[in-house]
């Protein structure tokens, strides 16, 4: 088979499945309680095993006293295409009907816990309100990202005009199930100079990379290395929650890497890539040959070029150190934001209930507008000043003035001069991959590391993913572009492991994102970059609002806000190849004072 790590070895070896305590019991099996054999392709070789071998656990179905079950509705209660809550006593179930069929499955989004009951039903999944996240009905399985689980699924049976689901009673209280997944079975391990998966950059699509391989059943060496002291953690929560806490941010704890097999190399640096001999080179002088590699460095923040940007409190938002160390410094005292973008405006938000004052300095006009447009942009901007926040637009910051080495005023080319106690830069970042130049792998001339659909750069065995990529947008005619979104990158990650594994994937996701300010959420899907017009429905003044981004006759990209479900179901219509037209949101919104969204999904008129 093409794409394999190694030669199979002659000998057959067995994959052992081991799963960690907290995971036990947590991989549902078929309705008969067996789970057919399933294939996995290790190594190159096709190994199969039963459910019973690989699943050293408690049988989720174990006996009466661990599951429950009940009748939880009529078959009539519910129309095809209906999603709904019901009741089992020990927790709740998402009871859906499709093409005449029941499934139940968990009720949450295993990422931040939404309700997806208020999701969108559609091609035989359904898609988180909050995030986009999708499952698939029949499986529960985790189809399309955030987050990095599957959904529990439940038996349900038909007796008598009425439908009864069954379910164990630690699964409900779950709420979230982790793929089985293969352990890593090579000898080497943790002592030799090679590993057969080196995955430089431990963020979303690293992590993702390296679970999807075990998940499909990859049982060699994958060594994950990262510039951070930390494992895998939520960055997009950095600047929604400076306080929170490296272990209160972590993906997946300590306990899973060890698990599976998966080692992480903290505060390694990369220095040389040499794709010759397949080989890379850390600071410290140590060597690591690789079979695959996954790069996937993300982006470095970029920093004031100013009179004084040498000052003590004046920081980029990159580790939960910084974040907390912002806080503390704020606390009472005078901050200063520089850049109104999704970073600095989440950092403002949150220092308003703790600093004493608030001040956002800012090139444009509006804050968002490039992304958002002005309407929108001044709308979030009116909710800020609410909220104390003093904006200095059309200005950038001339010179930080320091008190015995310590930050206490910011000058503004407008000659302006704020007091400040701690400064956050956030004025955008770029590709951190400086370590790559002399290499040989393809960068464009912003440092983009160029990949095709599979997630390949032009070296063979070399695949790139997230913020530091441009890939072509499926649906926007394989426009080159660069997404540097959480979301998108774990589809990246995953797209690179399946092409590992020469499985022939191809990304074809919709962006989708969010940010959380004062309690409330915009969300955001498709690629609105060069968009020419605006049209909201909805209330600006209210912050419920609905806004399509046009270019041409074709819309390119949805925000809304206080509008759920409206960006999920955009982004199942984008997902499905169905293009959007300008005259149709007109035309609706001629005729429809409701916000009825249901033209969108082809239902109602």
């Amino acid at each position: 088979m093409g794409g394999c790590f190694s030669k199979p070895k002659p000998v057959e070896l067995k994959i052992e499945v081991v799963l960690p305590e907290k995971e036990r019991g947590k991989e549902e099996l078929s309705a008969s309680g067996k789970g057919s054999p399933r294939a996995y392709q290790g190594n190159g070789t096709a190994r199969h095993f039963h459910t019973e071998e690989r699943l050293p656990a408690p049988h989720p179905y174990p006996g009466p006293q661990d599951c429950v079950e009940a009748a939880v509705c009529h078959v009539k209660d519910l129309e095809n295409g209906q999603m709904r809550e019901v009741e089992l006593g020990w927790g709740k179930v998402l009871l859906v009907k499709d093409n005449g069929e029941f499934h139940a499955l968990g009720h949450k989004c295993p990422h931040y816990g939404a309700p997806l009951v208020k999701g969108v039903l559609s091609r035989g999944r359904v898609r988180c309100p909050w995030h986009g996240a999708c499952f698939n009905i029949s499986t529960g399985d985790l189809e399309d990202f955030p987050g990095l689980d599957s959904l529990h699924k439940f038996q349900v049976k038909i007796e008598k005009e009425k439908v009864y689901v069954r379910a164990s009673k630690q699964a409900l209280q779950l709420q979230r199930r982790t793929k089985v997944m293969a352990k890593c079975i090579s000898p080497s391990a943790g002592h030799s100079g090679s590993t057969n998966v080196l995955i430089v950059g431990a963020g979303a699509a690293g992590l993702v990379c390296a679970e999807t391989l075990r998940q499909e059943g990859f049982s060699d060496r994958i060594v994950l290395c990262t510039l951070d002291r930390h494992l895998p953690y939520d960055r997009p929560k950095l600047s929604k929650s400076l306080d929170a806490q490296p272990e209160q941010l972590a993906l997946r704890p300590k306990e899973f890497f060890r698990a599976y097999g998966i080692e992480v190399l903290t505060e390694a640096q990369v220095v040389t890539v040499d794709v010759r001999n397949k080989k890379v080179v850390f600071k410290d002088g140590f060597k690591l040959e690789y079979s695959k590699l996954l790069l996937a460095p993300g982006s470095s923040p970029k920093t004031l070029s100013c009179k004084g940007k040498e000052v003590e409190n004046v920081f980029t938002i990159r580790t939960p150190e910084d974040a907390n160390r912002v806080v503390r410094l704020a606390r009472g005292r005078n901050a200063v934001v520089v850049g109104a973008g999704f970073l600095g405006m989440e950092v403002a938000a949150y220092l308003t209930e703790k600093a004493h004052s608030v001040s956002v300095v800012e090139l444009e006009e509006t804050p968002f507008r490039r992304f958002l447009g002005e309407r929108v942009g001044r709308a979030l901007m009116k909710m800020f000043e609410n909220n104390r926040v003093k904006f200095y637009m059309q200005t950038e910051v001339s010179e930080l003035r320091a008190q015995e080495g310590k930050l206490k005023e910011v000058v503004l080319k407008s000659s302006k001069v704020i007091r400040a106690d701690v400064c956050v830069v956030g004025i955008g970042a770029v590709p951190a991959t400086g370590f790559l130049r002399q290499s040989g792998i393809g960068l464009d001339s912003r440092g983009f590391i160029p990949v095709n659909k599979m997630m390949q750069t032009n070296v063979p065995g070399v695949f790139a993913a997230g913020d530091a990529v441009t890939f072509p947008l499926a649906w926007r005619n394989n426009r080159k572009v660069n997404i540097p979104h959480w979301q998108m990158a774990h589809a990246q990650g995953r797209v690179a492991a399946q092409n590992m594994l020469a499985q022939e994937a191809e990304i074809s996701t919709v962006p989708y994102l969010w940010t959380a300010m004062f309690g409330k959420s915009l969300r955001y899907t498709g690629y609105g970059e060069g968009f020419d017009d605006v049209i909201i429905q909805g209330d600006l003044e209210e912050l419920k609002f609905v806004a399509f981004y046009t270019k041409g006759d074709e819309v390119i990209a949805v925000a809304s806000m206080n509008y759920d479900p409206i960006v999920s179901k955009v982004a199942e219509v984008l997902g499905s190849g169905r293009a959007i037209r300008k005259r149709e949101v007109e035309l609706f919104m001629l005729h429809s004072k409701t916000g009825d969204m249901s033209w969108l999904t082809g239902k109602g008129s």
